[in-house]
C-alpha cells in the first residue's frame, strides 16, 4: 500500500468515525463523500461531494455541486460554492482535508444560502419558444375513456363503499374449476 493510499484509508476511518450517526454525512464511495447543508428537502439547502483522486491529499480534491439534490441552487451560487471550496482546499495541500472544507462550509452556509432565492427557480418563459408553424412529432393525447352510466354501475356493484373489491374476489373457486375439468382417471390396478 502506498503511502497515499495510506493517509487516505486513515482519513477515511476519521471521517467515518467524526460524523457516524450524522444523517447529512454519507459517504458514496471509498474516495467519495457527500455532506448535506440545511434543512433536508428545502430550497435553503444543498449537497456538497468530495472526491478524492488518485494523489490526493497531494493534490486538491474534485469539488461537486451538479447533483440531482441540488437542482433547485442557482447556477452562480454552485459556482460560487465550488470555487470558495477549491481556493479553501489549496492552503490543505498535503493534509487530510475533508473534513475542514466540510467544517469551513458549515461556517460559510449562512451567508451562501442568502443568495439563493425563497421560491423554487422557475424557468425563464420568455425564452422558450416554439413556433407554430412546426407540428409536434409523435405526441399523441390519450384519450380518457368514457363508461356509460350502466357500465358505471356494474363498476360500482362490484366493489364496496370505499371504491376496493371484497376480499377473495380474484381467488378461483377449486371445486367448480375441478367440476368443469373433470378428474383424472387413474387407469392402473390397485394391488
Amino acid at each position: 500500500m502506498s503511502e497515499t493510499e495510506a493517509l487516505q484509508e486513515e482519513e477515511r476511518e476519521v471521517l467515518l468515525s467524526i460524523y457516524e450517526g450524522d444523517g447529512c454525512f454519507k459517504e458514496i464511495t471509498p474516495n467519495t463523500f457527500q455532506y448535506k447543508f440545511g434543512e433536508s428537502d428545502t430550497v435553503k439547502s444543498f449537497l456538497l461531494e468530495i472526491k478524492w483522486g488518485v494523489k490526493y491529499p497531494e493534490e486538491i480534491p474534485q469539488v461537486n455541486m451538479e447533483l440531482f439534490y441540488n437542482k433547485h441552487v442557482i447556477s452562480s451560487l454552485k459556482q460560487k460554492i465550488v470555487e470558495l471550496v477549491s481556493n479553501e482546499a489549496e492552503q490543505y495541500i498535503g493534509m487530510s482535508m475533508t473534513y475542514s472544507l466540510f467544517e469551513f462550509l458549515k461556517e460559510k452556509f449562512d451567508e451562501l444560502i442568502a443568495e439563493q432565492p425563497e421560491s423554487p427557480v422557475e424557468l425563464d418563459v420568455g425564452k422558450l419558444c416554439i413556433s407554430e408553424q412546426e407540428p409536434i412529432q409523435g405526441v399523441k393525447k390519450e384519450r380518457k375513456e368514457h363508461l356509460t352510466k350502466a357500465q358505471k354501475r356494474r363498476q360500482w356493484n362490484r366493489t364496496d363503499g370505499k371504491g376496493e373489491k371484497p376480499r377473495g374476489w380474484n381467488w378461483v373457486d377449486i371445486v367448480k374449476h375441478l367440476s368443469q375439468t373433470g378428474s383424472k382417471e387413474d387407469n392402473s390396478p390397485v394391488s
